[in-house]
């Protein structure tokens, strides 16, 4: 199982007084991906938020490209484009870039989505996310395997275009759809696509993380697609107290208090393909730290955060991606938590090439 850094930027108004300064957190976020190669980390995965209503990064594949010319191997993703906000052939171009730049070592994560407020200052139609995310990654695969196409959708059309620069892996870098719901696996099953998971939800919809990668494996054989790949996001800190351990839980909660408004929580409102919001909505208002488990947050000591690890691991995921800084952690924090952590649990996993923590 490979081990990546992940971040989710947030610093939502609900942490006032507290906010951290939005430039700061970028400037930070880059050294902390760059800290990510030099300690053995596979792979930086970047949000893509917008107006500081939860996060701070608009522009991941900007910051990776930066990552890029100060690193040599580490992989680059953003967690995730919201594919719907972005006009997907200007999409491909970037991503293309990337991939040149940093010598094929781009992946391209997308999904919906799941903050109205983030579509309303863009005039894009919420109800409709679902339905324009699976046309927009439909127009970029078409422009990174086609030489010249054309587009006549129900969201997009123009003329014959050719795509420059063309990605340098072929025939494009990895592709992997952020998915909630069972609907969104399945479509991504069927169009050939990696996924990823976030635990919480796969436990609310298949039962369990391992049911989850077990339906998407099984979806994607069916539709006769072999070796495609699952990934999941964990909250982590490796601790060296239970004073510490709960305050890593209290930070979760505090993360929460942000996500929550969000999220669609009034099923009056909430589009019928995202109306399961509302019930994680439900769940997240009324968490108490001894309320969380292993579904969403991995925290304790080294040892039991190795056990733990290993149990994702033993669900036949490909890889994990590790959320140090959430709920206000400070930059020397976060890179201590991910020096805690390439030292104490990263050894335990084989790796071609983690370096000496």
């Amino acid at each position: 199982m490979k081990i990546g850094y992940f971040t989710l930027t947030d610093n939502p108004i609900e942490y006032a007084p507290n906010r951290k300064n939005p430039n700061q957190m970028v400037l930070d976020l880059e050294e902390q991906c760059v800290y990510a190669e030099d300690l053995g980390f596979d792979s930086v995965w970047v949000p893509e938020h917008h107006f500081s209503v939860l996060g701070v990064l608009p522009s991941p594949a900007m910051l990776l490209t930066s990552v890029a010319a100060k690193t040599k191997k580490i992989k680059l993703a953003p967690a995730t484009v919201v594919l719907p906000l972005n006009h997907p052939i200007r999409l491909a171009e970037e991503y293309a870039l990337l991939d040149l730049l940093s010598n094929g070592r781009a992946i391209f994560s997308a999904g919906r989505g799941y903050d109205k407020r983030e579509y309303d200052v863009y005039g894009i139609d919420f109800n409709k996310s679902r339905d324009l995310f699976f046309e927009g990654l439909d127009i970029m695969k078409k422009a990174w395997t086609e030489e010249f196409f054309s587009y006549n959708g129900e969201f997009y059309t123009f003329p014959e275009v050719s795509l420059t620069p063309r990605p340098v892996q072929d025939p494009h870098p990895p592709i992997y759809v952020a998915a909630f719901s069972e609907p969104t696996i399945e479509k991504a099953a069927a169009m050939g696509e990696h996924v990823i998971f976030a635990p919480f939800a796969a436990s609310m919809v298949f039962g369990s993380l391992g049911n989850a990668v077990d339906n998407f494996n099984r979806l994607s054989h069916k539709a006769g697609f072999k070796n495609k790949k699952a990934a999941c996001s964990y909250f982590i800190n490796v601790t060296e107290s239970p004073e510490e351990t709960e305050r890593t839980k209290e930070r979760m909660l505090r993360y929460f208090s942000g996500l929550v408004p969000a999220f669609p929580g009034d099923p009056k409102k909430a589009p019928p393909h995202i109306s399961y919001f509302v019930e994680i909505v439900e769940r997240l208002k009324n968490l108490k730290t001894n309320d969380l488990s292993e579904q969403s947050i991995i925290v304790g000591d080294a040892e039991y955060v190795t056990e733990a690890l290993k149990r994702v691991e033993a669900t036949g995921l490909d890889e994990v991606i590790l959320y140090f800084d959430f709920g206000g952690l400070s930059h020397r924090e976060t890179l201590s938590a991910m020096e805690r952590f390439a030292k104490y649990v990263m050894p335990h996993f084989k790796r071609e090439n983690a370096l000496n923590a």
